[in-house]
């Protein structure tokens, strides 16, 4: 029967009609069904450099973490708590403005760098000497939905490619039978401003990332149906390849069914390749412990560090962890909230660390802590702290970043970045630079102008070697 022939497209419909259960996978955005077009793109954005990491996990912490409790010690507001703060504020609460609010928690040293960190991160603590700790992070919005598509696409407004999706673009994949951009999400609920936080907006939708829900089915539809036999199902697949390949000779040259196969494809090698990475009954027990998944407090996102692990061990290239909501947004009970998420988060993201190196994997790999924007130095009511956009905190281990190094300072009080300043466009140059790829040439044509992730004209964005090891 010619693939030109009416019965045969007849056949072709209702075969896939009848097997939807098995391409489910073509709700995943189309995942890298875009990436074979791509690749004869990608010769003018290769590295531009010998790259000092491969692949990124980003933990990102939601409601931006009050760096003068976690990172940034302040003497001075110690000796000023309670009294007023004579300086100019910009203020997101004004009618709640207290006076200068002192950490509860004391700092120490910690590792041979003597990085100094909360008492209240103890595990972090222990990997102090592979982190480059940014005390001098600086964005331009108080707002928690534009911060947030600030740090993760550049830009205030929704719709923009994010990092991840950019980074995607411009390396493509190292594993073919997964989702080259994973996003691990809460089981508790999406964080805020939901999947624009991993949107490749104008990007090809092939670079978007792929959530893998928490419980029993990661991705829905992706598993074969009960009651059909192994043996069935491979024979299901290759009659579908014998009529995607002849329908497509009837249409050479067209990417855009040559995407929706590979789509086919993709999702026929996922159903093996998904359960498979995201099982954790095969790790061991030191490894289990070792990511707190036998305490109730730290199993969840223990739990989510140690298949981001296992995602980037089988060549994912960047793998998010969010939060539902906002946790940090400590308008409130800033101190008690503060160590709770501490003892929820910090021992699985430092065993994060401690797992990738001692299996040679921190060296490529880039992990980063953060969120988007800090907090002020006064009270907000009798315990909170309202945010701050002029100072905040974040740390990289790994992936050719400078290991037990502080950079930059803020003021007296903790309220603005004053030396060394790391803007949000600035770290994302570095991180790209890391990863071999020039912010300036990553570009992708755009409302009749090159469009990329810093902007450079607009932004003045720029790599500071000063966070990177000497090549």
């Amino acid at each position: 029967m010619a693939a030109s022939d009416p019965q045969f497209q007849r056949n072709r419909r209702a075969f896939l009609g009848g097997t939807v259960g098995a391409v489910g996978a073509m709700a995943l955005q189309t995942l890298l069904a875009e990436e074979a077009a791509a690749a004869e793109e990608r010769s003018d954005r290769a590295p531009a450099r010998p790259a000092s990491a491969d692949a990124v996990i980003s933990l990102f912490q939601h409601g931006g973490p009050s760096h003068m409790d976690l990172f940034d010690p302040k003497p001075e507001l110690v000796k000023r708590h309670g009294q007023a703060y004579n300086g100019d504020l910009e203020i997101h609460f004004p009618n709640q403005a207290g006076k200068c609010l002192a950490s509860p928690y004391k700092f120490h040293r910690y590792g041979r760098s003597g990085l100094e960190m909360s008492e209240i991160l103890p595990e972090t603590g222990s990997i102090a000497d592979e982190l480059t700790l940014i005390r001098s992070m600086k964005t331009e919005s108080v707002d928690h939905e534009s911060a947030l598509r600030l740090i993760h696409s550049g830009k205030f407004q929704a719709g923009d490619p994010t990092l991840g999706a950019w980074t995607l673009y411009g390396l493509g994949t190292l594993n073919r039978n997964l989702p080259a951009y994973v996003v691990l999400t809460d089981p508790g609920g999406m964080p805020v401003d939901g999947v624009r936080n991993w949107t490749s907006g104008w990007l090809p939708a092939a670079y978007q990332g792929t959530p893998f829900r928490p419980g029993k089915t990661p991705v829905p539809n992706l598993a074969t149906p009960e009651g059909i036999p192994l043996s069935a199902r491979t024979r299901q697949h290759r009659l579908l390849g014998e009529l995607n390949r002849a329908h497509l000779g009837s249409y050479p040259g067209n990417k855009e069914l040559q995407a929706r196969i590979q789509n086919f494809e993709i999702a026929a090698r996922m159903q093996t390749a998904v359960p498979e990475a995201l099982d954790l009954s095969s790790e061991p027990a030191y490894i289990r412990k070792l990511y707190g998944l036998e305490r109730p407090e730290t199993a969840e996102y223990g739990s989510r560090c140690l298949i981001a692990r296992r995602l980037v061990e089988r060549g994912v290239r960047f793998v998010q962890l969010f939060l539902a909501g906002q946790p940090w947004d400590t308008h409130s009970n800033n101190a008690a909230t503060l160590k709770g998420l501490c003892g929820r988060i910090e021992g699985p993201s430092a065993a994060l660390v401690k797992d990738l190196k001692q299996r040679g994997l921190l060296d490529r790999t880039m992990v980063m802590w953060g969120g988007e924007f800090g907090r002020l130095p006064i009270s907000q009511g009798p315990d909170g702290r309202d945010h701050n956009r002029h100072a905040g905190s974040v740390w990289i281990a790994g992936g050719g970043f400078k290991r037990g190094y502080a950079h930059g300072a803020t003021d007296e009080f903790g309220y603005s970045a004053v030396h060394d300043v790391v803007t949000v466009h600035d770290l994302h140059a570095t991180m790209l630079h890391a990863l071999g790829l020039d912010h300036l040439k990553l570009t992708y044509p755009h409302e009749g102008r090159d469009g990329s992730l810093t902007d450079v004209v607009i932004t003045r964005a720029r790599v500071i070697p000063e966070l990177l090891e000497s090549p």
